[in-house]
């Protein structure tokens, strides 16, 4: 018999949708309360067992988070998770994934990392802090703008994130080049680079956007070296994970005036500290991990659960499953 484990206030909203995609599944609710009912009775986590889950942003951000992975934890017979996130660094899932279970991720936030991405460099190309203080001022400003058709984009971690990111570019007239393990080529990039060709590319790069996996091997990707070889007025936006970023050198780099300005929504302590320097950085825009947060995201990711239930109860193939091998590596 498969268990699916779902959080109370997710199934509430799709409670009809789950019987229909997979009829006969044994539905596990956890409560706000972090207690797992079954047909209405209480059940302890170890005796959830659950052989499915739909660990979605409503359960991450709950005070139920915690049970919740307990129990997907602590299941003998784990074979499928399907998350809201698109990253998977969190170490739950690779201890998941290492038990035998297939992880899904979701690409349901590209879209509103795209708009994100697009408008914070617009923000700065266009001079908002300064538009805005000369309207509050009553000041009549009458001061032109940098157009980003014409330049170049250089987009790190090129999957759903970053070509969400790059249709936009594009779309505003700017070249766009793409980094990724496949050279295969995309309608949104004009070129196809790997990693190795950063030094090469950072020099021609008027934006410069990380949304590549964090792992072993980009850990720190953006250091010294990496901001000395951007280009001068360059924009440096990272939407990705904070650990992409050597903090100091990111702080030293601004402070150089190279990169010109920073898009940052992610940092490797989160919440930032109150004492941080980025919060007053002249030279820097900081948003709280919410580059995605958005009322499309909710309904995409709920649309590709449902998919995959679907799919998983009639043997089907899964969408958006992650390599086990990418998992591993980035919990090193």
């Amino acid at each position: 018999m498969t268990r699916l484990l779902i959080y109370g206030p997710s199934y509430r909203r799709i409670e009809a949708e789950v019987a229909a995609a997979a009829p006969g599944v044994e539905v596990l609710i956890m409560g706000e309360d972090g207690v797992i009912r079954l047909d209405g009775v209480e059940i302890s986590i170890d005796e959830a067992a659950p052989t499915i889950a739909w660990a979605n942003h409503d359960v991450f951000f709950s005070p139920a988070a915690r049970n919740f992975f307990i129990a997907l934890l602590k299941a003998p017979s784990l074979a499928w998770v399907q998350s809201a996130a698109a990253g998977f660094d969190n170490p739950a899932f690779g201890e998941m994934v290492r038990k035998g279970a297939k992880l899904s991720i979701s690409h349901g936030q590209a879209v509103g990392m795209g708009d994100y991405v697009m408008a914070g460099v617009l923000d700065h190309f266009q001079r908002g802090p300064e538009r805005r203080a000369a309207q509050t001022a009553h000041v009549w400003w009458r001061q032109g703008f940098r157009e980003v058709a014409d330049t170049t984009w250089l987009i790190i971690g090129y999957g759903a994130i970053g070509q969400a990111a790059a249709r936009r570019a594009q779309a505003f007239g700017a070249r766009v080049v793409g980094v990724r393990r496949d050279a295969s080529a995309s309608p949104f990039a004009d070129r196809i680079v790997d990693l190795g060709a950063l030094p090469d590319e950072l020099p021609h790069a008027d934006v410069v956007v990380l949304s590549i996996p964090l792992n072993g091997q980009t850990r720190h990707l953006a250091g010294a070296a990496f901001f000395a070889a951007m280009k001068p007025g360059s924009v440096f936006v990272n939407v990705g994970r904070g650990g992409l970023v050597d903090e100091a050198a990111l702080l030293a780099a601004l402070d150089a005036g190279l990169p010109e300005h920073a898009v940052l929504d992610v940092f490797e302590t989160e919440p930032l500290p109150v004492d941080s320097p980025f919060w007053d950085h002249p030279r820097v825009s900081l948003t709280g991990h919410c580059s995605g947060v958005t009322g499309g995201e909710n309904k995409r990711n709920q649309a590709l659960f449902l998919d995959n239930l679907a799919r998983f109860a009639g043997g089907g193939p899964l969408l958006n499953v992650a390599d086990p091998k990418d998992v591993f590596a980035a919990r090193d």
